[in-house]
């Protein structure tokens, strides 16, 4: 850094002596280490005598010199619950048609090489000791390890047909510089089968998103007992950060934290408006926990602890939407279902209150579709190691896809009535309400994992004052 003074050789040797040598000891290995494994000798299955490089990303900076807190590349870390930065794994073809797996990982030197103190990035005494190499092939299960250093050559005498997950290192794909057409094609191939892998979530995967969903239940408890005296969205949204890393890893995503009209911004992140106890409050938050799986829930709540009438009645609207939604959600519906249920009961409510220009009917058609300018999104994303999971699957995969058993789903209608919309009776201007979900799909329906988290309008108001009670 351009601060620093620098290091006389006097003082670095004697930085390097009168260290306590290590223990020697390996570390435990991960939980469930096999599922790891059974996933890389699926994705070996899907690829036979080609090589994959699947890197999860390096830091990325925040400012100058400081950096964002690292969060690993979700395909690696689905691949081998590593967490650290900088990381490839290489699925390396062998003869048989198989592969064999080679994690390169950052050397741990201890306290022999000087970069231990001089390294402000890496180094031991600033940021914490790598786990090394024989720590990581005991770790994570991998049959062998290798540092990062010897990567570049590895990769630049590949044979073959090679294919790299792209996105998380500019460096590891500058050394696969092709000029086949077919490169890019074949790299985004990787991509959608690890997305369409992800698709089907095992029994470890779904306890751990009800795990998380359990956490945010209680982070949104630590909102509402605050929102008793709270002055700003800011101030809820730091309660919550607070839960999800005495809980979990961090936050999902950026916390919504929209009162009032602010509601009507479907990705409302600036949280800087003032609470009113007369208004609405969407909370859209999610905890992500330590195994790096996040929930996604929103509950629309009144500030001052009752609903009013105009407030009760948009809100039971969409209420009735998400209902509807939920009887979609099973096994052969294709995934657009509770999105078609939920739009006809918004519309249908939307036309009784006066607001659309045309029939329900009318509105809900392909050329039509009306009721967006007050319900733009469509109800359901997957949901996993991604707020928004599997997002590089094929559009037949996901989109235009079947439900599965295993599949892990948001069920999250809302309306948005913009404060300068003409077409909307002034009574109901500025009122946003959305209600989130998350649901598994079952081998006969769907079980919500968040059902424990009130929605119908007489229990959110109890339990507003059942939280306000406590102390």
């Amino acid at each position: 850094m351009s601060h620093d003074t620098l290091n006389p050789p006097n003082l670095v040797s004697f930085m390097l002596t009168n260290w306590k040598k290590p223990a020697g000891k390996l570390p435990k290995k991960i939980r469930n280490p096999g599922n790891f494994r059974r996933r890389r000798e699926t994705l070996s299955g899907k690829f036979p005598g080609e090589l994959l490089l699947i890197p999860t990303g390096h830091l990325k900076v925040r400012a100058n010199d400081t950096f964002y807190s690292f969060r690993p590349g979700t395909d690696f870390f689905y691949l081998t619950g590593n967490l650290e930065p900088d990381c490839v794994l290489a699925l390396a073809p062998t003869g048989g048609g198989g592969h064999r797996e080679i994690l390169f990982v950052e050397p741990n030197p201890g306290k022999t090489d000087a970069t231990f103190f001089t390294d402000r990035v890496k180094g031991e005494l600033w940021e914490g000791a790598r786990l090394g190499v024989p720590e990581s092939r005991a770790k994570y299960g991998v049959s062998d390890t290798r540092p990062l250093a010897e990567l570049e050559a590895f990769v630049k005498a590949a044979n073959g047909r090679v294919r790299v997950l792209r996105g998380h290192s500019r460096m590891l794909e500058s050394w696969l510089a092709s000029s086949a057409t077919e490169q890019p094609r074949r790299d985004e191939e990787l991509g959608t089968v690890l997305s369409e892998m992800r698709l089907i979530k095992d029994k470890e995967e779904i306890n751990e998103l009800a795990a998380v969903v359990r956490a945010t239940h209680r982070g949104f408890e630590d909102v509402i007992r605050r929102m008793k005296t709270a002055k700003t969205e800011r101030e809820l949204e730091g309660v919550f950060f607070t839960r999800a890393r005495m809980e979990g890893n961090d936050v999902g995503y950026g916390s919504i934290v929209a009162s009032g009209a602010h509601a009507c911004t479907l990705h409302w992140k600036k949280n800087d408006g003032h609470l009113r106890k007369g208004d609405l409050l969407l909370l859209d938050a999610g905890i992500e926990g330590n195994s790096l799986y996040t929930a996604d829930i929103t509950r629309t709540l009144p500030i001052g602890g009752k609903f009013s009438r105009e407030q009760a009645t948009i809100y039971n609207l969409v209420l009735s939407a998400q209902k509807a939604a939920f009887k979609a959600v099973k096994p052969g519906n294709d995934f657009m279902a509770p999105n078609r249920a939920a739009m006809k009961v918004l519309a249908e409510g939307l036309e009784a209150l006066g607001i659309l220009p045309t029939s329900a009917e009318e509105a809900l058609k392909d050329e039509n579709q009306f009721y967006k300018r007050y319900s733009l999104h469509n109800v359901s994303h997957m949901l996993g190691l991604d707020v928004h999971d599997c997002a590089q699957a094929r559009a037949e995969a996901y989109k235009y896809g079947k439900l599965e058993a295993g599949m892990v789903l948001t069920v999250e209608p809302g309306l948005y009535f913009q404060a300068d919309d003409l077409t909307v009776p002034a009574r109901f201007r500025g009122i946003g309400v959305r209600i989130e979900d998350d649901v598994v799909v079952t081998k006969t329906g769907f079980r919500n994992l968040s059902a424990g988290i009130p929605t119908e309008i007489k229990e959110i108001e109890a339990w507003i004052r059942s939280v306000w009670k406590r102390r």
